[in-house]
C-alpha cells in the first residue's frame, strides 16, 4: 500500500513540475477559455436575451460551461504525456518496476487533475472579478461543490485520454481521435445553450455525454440554474469516473505487451 501512495505522489509531482515548466501550457490553459467567453459570450449575448425565467444574462449562463470547457481541454490532452513517456522510454522504466499499475494510473490522473483544477480555478476567479458571476451569488458550499465537480469531471476525461493513448502509438493519431471527440462532447453538454428545446435525437446523445452532468451541476452550484438535482449530477459523474478509471487501468496494463 505504501508503494502505491509513493507512486501516486511521485507521478503527481512530475506532472505538476512538467506543467510549470511549460509556459505555453500555463498561458494557453487560461487564455483560450477567456477568448471563448469574450467572443462567444459577448457576441451571442448581444444577439439575443437568454430566456431562463430568471434575471440572468447569457454570458453568466455560459460562464460555468466555459469553466467546464477548461477542464475538458486541459484533461483530455493529458493522454499526450502517456505517448511521450512511451516514446522516450520513461514509461517502460516505470512498467518494469514492482509497483501496482493502478498506482501509475492514479498518479497520472492526480497530477493532470490538479493541473486542470488550477486552470479552472483561475478562470473562475477571473469571471467573478469581471462580474460575469456576481460575488454575491456565490457561497462557500457552492464553490466547494464546484471544486468537487471539477476534480471528478477532470478525472473522467483524463482517464479517457489514457485509454486512447494506450491504444495508439503516435501523437498525430491521438490528436485525430481527440479532435473528433472533443467538440461533440462540448457542444452536447449544454455549455453554450440550453437543451430543453433540442430535438429528441440531440437529447439522447447529450444523455450519454459525461460533461452534460458536470456542466449542469457546476451551473447549479454557481448560479443556481440546473435541470437535475445537483446530487444526481454528482452521482452520475462519480459513477462515470469510476467506470473510466477502471477501463484506463486495464488499457494501461496492456501497454506492457506491446
Amino acid at each position: 500500500m505504501a508503494n502505491v501512495f509513493e507512486t501516486i505522489y511521485t507521478l503527481w509531482l512530475r506532472e505538476i513540475l512538467r506543467f510549470i515548466k511549460s509556459k505555453s501550457r500555463v498561458i494557453g490553459s487560461g487564455g483560450q477559455p477567456l477568448i471563448w467567453l469574450a467572443i462567444i459570450g459577448v457576441g451571442f449575448g448581444s444577439a439575443f436575451t437568454f430566456a431562463s425565467g430568471q434575471s440572468i444574462s447569457y454570458i453568466t449562463f455560459m460562464a460555468p460551461g466555459i469553466i467546464c470547457m477548461t477542464i475538458l481541454f486541459s484533461s483530455i490532452f493529458a493522454g499526450v504525456n502517456v505517448i511521450w513517456d512511451r516514446q522516450f522510454g520513461f514509461l517502460k522504466e516505470i512498467l518494469v518496476t514492482p509497483v501496482p499499475r493502478i498506482g501509475i494510473v492514479l498518479g497520472k490522473i492526480a497530477g493532470s487533475a490538479t493541473v486542470s483544477l488550477l486552470a479552472a480555478l483561475v478562470v473562475l476567479v477571473i469571471v467573478v472579478v469581471a462580474g460575469v458571476i456576481p460575488l454575491s451569488d456565490l457561497s462557500i458550499l457552492g464553490v466547494a461543490t464546484t471544486i468537487l465537480f471539477m476534480i471528478v469531471v477532470s478525472s473522467i476525461f483524463i482517464a479517457i485520454g489514457i485509454i486512447i493513448a494506450s491504444t495508439v502509438n503516435s501523437i498525430e493519431g491521438y490528436n485525430v481521435i481527440i479532435n473528433f471527440l472533443v467538440l461533440p462532447v462540448f457542444f452536447l453538454s449544454g455549455a453554450l445553450f440550453p437543451l430543453s428545446n433540442a430535438p429528441l435525437w440531440m437529447k439522447a446523445l447529450a444523455a450519454i455525454d459525461p460533461m452534460l452532468y458536470g456542466v449542469d451541476g457546476m451551473r447549479g452550484a454557481l448560479i443556481g440554474l440546473h435541470n437535475s438535482p445537483i446530487y444526481l449530477d454528482f452521482a452520475a459523474v462519480l459513477a462515470i469516473a469510476v467506470l473510466f478509471i477502471a477501463i484506463a487501468d486495464i488499457a494501461f496494463s496492456r501497454i506492457q505487451s506491446k
